[in-house]
């Protein structure tokens, strides 16, 4: 068997999506998927289509341009679709698609936690700052 060289073995693994190697392109998608907006139009989206007045309601918080970029970039990523339906005025249906679907189960996942073990977090967070020297 030959030796492979760093580069060899960089290349390897990237062809493998490695996120653990810097140029992976499954960073991308980590990173993406990472994001607050991301998680919150995704689980908004589990039940039903919904207008974009839907989710900006449903929501709270988010910009008119974060919900714009996070819908844009879930539809690039292929896991929203965007249906527009002539009428008066026009209508636009978000929702997700089977691929998106299939994050459904991890991004509720991280949603129930975050909900569940919030005054756990809270608590540590006093905890650290109270301890914390500097503070």
């Amino acid at each position: 068997m030959a030796t492979m060289t760093a580069a060899q073995r960089r290349d390897q693994e990237r062809e493998a999506y490695n996120a653990y190697v810097a140029e992976c392109p499954s960073r991308q998608v980590l990173d993406a998927l990472s994001d607050k907006w991301v998680t919150l139009v995704l689980t908004a989206l589990a039940d039903a289509p919904r207008r974009y007045s839907e989710l900006s309601r449903t929501i709270a918080g988010v910009s008119q341009k974060m919900l714009t970029q996070t819908l844009r970039l879930l539809e690039r990523d292929g896991l929203v679709t965007r249906t527009i339906t002539a009428s008066v005025p026009v209508r636009v249906d978000y929702q997700l698609t089977p691929l998106g679907r299939t994050l459904l189960p991890v991004v509720r996942a991280i949603k129930d936690w975050s909900e569940t073990h919030i005054s756990e977090v809270r608590a540590a967070r006093v905890a650290y700052d109270h301890a914390a020297p500097g503070t």
